[in-house]
């Protein structure tokens, strides 16, 4: 196996970010064991811990510690960056639904999606329903715009 510099840099990403997950699930464990409080927590937490270990082996497996990836640059990155945050920033205003609609269509955009049906439908689909997941497993109310949910 040939190991690289590229290749101990991604390596340690996913230590990293397998390591801050689990620091986060035993705080959060260690603060309440209630449902309320691991409901999202545990879930997400188990889901990239698979996530992280699957990568792990796949790579393994090729032979190759990780597989090229190609970096997309500052200016591809940063729109991004700046619409996730218009996005955080106007969900008080637009409500969670509509503005997670909103952020998916113009993401898939951005991301030169030119299927409007997929793009309209997907957005649709993806965002109210997670709004919905969030406004009944949520134990505060999330402000919404369509959904008539208290």
């Amino acid at each position: 196996m040939n190991i690289s510099q590229k290749d101990l840099g991604h390596l340690g990403m996913l230590l990293g970010l397998a390591g801050f997950t689990l620091w986060y699930l035993s705080d959060a464990i260690s603060v309440s064991t209630s449902v309320p409080n691991l409901l999202l927590i545990l879930p997400v937490a188990t889901a990239v811990l698979i996530l992280c270990l699957a990568e792990f082996l796949t790579s393994l497996w090729r032979r190759e510690l990780f597989a090229a990836v190609d970096d997309e640059p500052v200016r591809e990155i940063l729109p991004i960056i700046l619409l996730f945050s218009a996005y955080v920033l106007t969900l008080p205003w637009l409500g969670f639904d509509l503005g997670t609609v909103l952020f998916v269509a113009i993401f898939l955009r951005m991301k030169r999606e030119n299927n409007w049906w997929m793009v309209i439908g997907y957005s649709l689909i993806f965002g109210l329903t997670v709004a919905l997941f969030f406004a009944f497993m949520l134990p505060y109310p999330m402000p919404m715009t369509f959904l008539p949910i208290d």
